[in-house]
């Protein structure tokens, strides 16, 4: 890519490659000995057509806000169902766009395995968790839930912008896209197809240890290079907490571990019962660095907040239910809670701002 351009100009163009959309592509001097030559000279050109289906239906879409990371298995998925679950709680009328293609967790966080897609004249009709939260993802439309999806970048591409032409949503407050990690062909599809539509921005997880804030660093700059405003950084699992009465308690011998549990909290109701109502917390990955909010203020972009991990919203999940809807999550749901409220919060007063 060049000039900070997403798909204009092959990477293995010739020098002055006049771009695949001119109307001398492939026919110039400069075209000569291209690998490119045949493709470019042959392709349509002038404005993609779908980009109009897209906006026509994203015009009923009040806020797109995609949902980042720039490593795998630091809870993207989680925070987008709970994100998801949360503002359809607002009464707010929710979208859930699952574009992680190779790897579609959503519909199990949704408690949704097992759906098909159905199809109706004005298009794909999404599956409802409830009447105001639909949910979109490529897991609906495979055979078994442990096939592979073997796709090349132009078939992926093929897809979303099936997904956002081709689904009828109606009228949405929040079109939440919980997008793959990294910087690759899902994200640039999804804001080049979106982007003339108005994406509010990008919210990015991370865990606090370096060896994730390395790649969410790319995330961040992949987003000012393309113009996606960044709404905030959360820090998920942000060291482990939960009731000192959930742990179990391990001596370890030469022939294994030794389960001492029943013993421990004996000698805890016994002697100090007070403690068994406190919530134990140890650090998982090494902070020492600062996390993510010293990150945020390096490169001047919204610290959202802390989740910490939580096994209780790990087992939500799993299970595909909100978080909110009992006190089972007592630790990690207040956290999300405030980091969704100040997200909506935020949306709101700029949206009275652009109507002002």
């Amino acid at each position: 890519m060049q000039n900070g351009s997403y798909g204009e100009i092959p990477e293995d163009a010739n020098e002055h490659c006049p771009g695949p959309q001119s109307e001398s592509a492939g026919k110039s001097n400069s075209c000569a000995g291209c690998p490119n030559q045949e493709a470019c000279a042959t392709a349509p050109k002038g404005p993609d057509p779908d980009l109009v289906a897209i906006a026509e239906r994203m015009a009923t879409v009040k806020h797109k806000i995609l949902v980042l990371s720039g490593k795998g298995g630091v809870g993207k998925s989680t925070f987008s169902a709970q994100l998801s679950f949360a503002l359809a709680a607002m009464d707010f009328q929710v979208g859930l766009l699952d574009i992680d293609i190779c790897g579609p967790s959503i519909p199990k966080m949704l408690g949704l395995e097992g759906q098909d897609i159905h199809q109706s004249n004005l298009g794909w009709s999404p599956i409802y968790v409830e009447s105001n939260l639909g949910v979109m993802s490529i897991g609906f439309m495979l055979p078994h839930p442990d096939e592979a999806v073997i796709w090349r970048g132009p078939r992926k591409n093929g897809i979303i912008k099936q997904f956002l032409k081709d689904v009828y949503w109606g009228e949405l407050d929040f079109l939440v896209v919980d997008a793959p990690p990294g910087t690759s062909d899902e994200h640039i599809s999804i804001v080049q197809f979106l982007q003339a539509t108005g994406i509010d921005g990008a919210i990015i997880v991370t865990t606090p240890q370096q060896v994730s804030l390395i790649d969410v660093r790319k995330e961040v700059s992949f987003c000012k290079k393309v113009g996606i405003n960044v709404l905030g950084v959360v820090e998920n699992m942000s060291g482990l907490s939960q009731p000192l009465s959930d742990f179990q308690f391990k001596r370890m011998t030469k022939n294994g571990e030794e389960d001492l549990t029943e013993w421990v909290m004996g000698c805890l109701k016994e002697k100090a019962p007070e403690v068994l109502n406190l919530i134990a917390c140890s650090d998982v990955f090494d902070s020492s660095g600062g996390g993510a909010a010293k990150m945020c203020s390096e490169m001047g972009v919204p610290f959202l907040g802390k989740v910490p991990l939580d096994p209780q919203l790990c087992k939500a999940a799993e299970e595909g239910r909100s978080c909110f809807s009992d006190n089972k999550c007592g630790v990690s749901a207040p956290s999300l809670k405030r980091i969704i409220e100040k997200l909506v919060s935020t949306q709101m007063a700029e949206r009275m701002d652009d109507v002002a």
